[in-house]
């Protein structure tokens, strides 16, 4: 993936929200990014979706569950922009309410 790609994909701010909660949390689920973000399973799905055809996320099955992580085979500079937005101060601000959202999820890993 080329930079300009990659950039014009994270321009929809639901897909940039789902993709640093991933990044933060290492693995999640439709329902708890529905959850996190207060959006609905499909909106989220089609969005899990082109990450996924992008090759920044990889999907998992776990039982019935399928949890989206970032690939491990990204490119040393994509994973670095990620990597940045994830540790920065002003988006953690931006975003607090998806991630207490997800923290407060009582059954997280059987919640789907």
């Amino acid at each position: 993936m080329l930079p300009h790609q990659f950039f014009k994909m994270l321009s929809d701010e639901t897909r940039i929200r789902c993709l640093l909660l991933i990044a933060r949390e290492g693995q999640l689920c439709v329902c708890e990014l529905t959850e996190a973000l207060q959006e609905s399973q499909p909106k989220i799905s089609r969005h899990l979706a082109q990450l996924r055809q992008s090759g920044v996320l990889v999907d998992e099955r776990k039982g019935q569950w399928v949890y989206y992580g970032l690939a491990g085979d990204l490119p040393g500079w994509l994973r670095k922009v990620i990597d940045g937005l994830k540790q920065s101060q002003c988006l953690q601000k931006q975003y607090l309410n998806d991630s207490e959202r997800l923290h407060k999820m009582t059954e997280r890993p059987v919640c789907c």
